[in-house]
């Protein structure tokens, strides 16, 4: 006869395996970011390595030449591209059952409805800490380097490996309501200035066809800035509405409120997305690993592992604008 924890064990593997897809859709499609990186094919697996190698966009080729005739041509070595080397994260995520609730859920329908229970919990528990751990600053052990540190409220920081203070291509800008870019003194936020603090962020972010497609929010500014919007509102994609994002316009960026997911208050990101990517490890994508059998408890325990990180390959074209 098949034990209850064998049942239990294969059944959450079977569901984790079978519905995988589902199951990342679930987690990433409800995230302003994630959708987007999904959306655009920002998701992408390694297969190995001691840290994650993002190659850097940050400068111009030089060999870019006008030439006439036999005009010797410029075949030089350009230094434009280098690596930012992230550091692999590690999620653990058990969906657990003690000994006492198998054995007396220990019916095929009962047993079923135990694991369907237990993983749609963890696959909640794992959306909404992924997502605090998205916008973070990744200074908890062993977490994520989150938005707070790839777009930094200073622009400074080491990221990848790489020291802004000493490479000034790698630091991300940032628009401050207390000392605005465009100079003059402080300027409140509210429904009246949003747009004045936003439009001299948005230019500087702007390198020829490169611009930011995607402007999160807090509660605070999307509530200005759709305020400052009343007389021309414009409303974004079908699909993205679909997802159950608020979400404007702003010339040719999306603006979506992202509260509740972990971004600070009094905050809006300004994101160049094709510079920014979500890297995770083939074989520990959500993926459900063997039971594992605590010595000194009656329990199945079944492992559902992540490993990765967030990576960016160009912080100059990211920005804040802050309080």
């Amino acid at each position: 006869m098949t034990s209850p924890n064998a049942i239990f064990t294969e059944l959450v593997a079977t569901t984790f395996r079978k519905h995988s897809k589902e199951i990342k859709d679930n987690v990433s499609l409800h995230h302003a970011l994630l959708s987007r990186l999904v959306k655009k094919g920002q998701i992408r697996h390694e297969d190995g390595g001691l840290t994650i190698a993002e190659p850097l966009d940050y400068a111009n080729n030089s060999t870019y030449q006008r030439y006439s005739g036999y005009d010797v041509l410029n075949i030089g070595a350009s230094d434009v591209i280098s690596a930012a080397e992230y550091q692999w994260r590690q999620i653990a995520i058990n969906v657990v059952a003690s000994g006492l609730e198998l054995r007396t859920n220990s019916g095929d329908a009962r047993i079923i409805n135990l694991v369907k229970a237990r993983t749609k919990n963890a696959i909640r528990t794992f959306k909404n800490n992924f997502s605090l751990d998205l916008y973070s600053n990744g200074t908890l052990p062993n977490q994520i380097g989150g938005l707070q540190a790839i777009v930094a409220d200073n622009g400074s920081g080491v990221i990848g490996g790489i020291d802004s203070s000493q490479w000034a291509f790698w630091a991300n800008q940032v628009q401050s309501a207390a000392a605005p870019l465009q100079g003059g003194g402080a300027i409140t936020p509210s429904a009246a200035t949003m747009e004045s603090l936003m439009l001299p962020l948005y230019l500087n972010l702007t390198r020829n066809d490169d611009q930011p497609d995607l402007i999160v929010a807090d509660i605070n500014y999307y509530t200005f800035f759709e305020q400052s919007q009343t007389s021309i509102k414009r409303y974004m994609d079908k699909d993205t509405a679909d997802a159950g994002f608020l979400s404007l316009k702003y010339k040719k960026a999306d603006v979506l409120f992202d509260g509740n997911s972990g971004i600070p208050a009094n905050h809006m990101y300004f994101l160049n997305t094709d510079y920014l990517s979500l890297v995770a490890h083939k074989d520990a994508d959500m993926t459900v690993m063997d039971e594992m059998k605590p010595y000194n408890q009656d329990a199945a325990v079944v492992p559902v592992l992540w490993m990765g990180n967030m990576t960016a390959s160009n912080r100059h074209l990211q920005g804040v604008l802050k309080a």
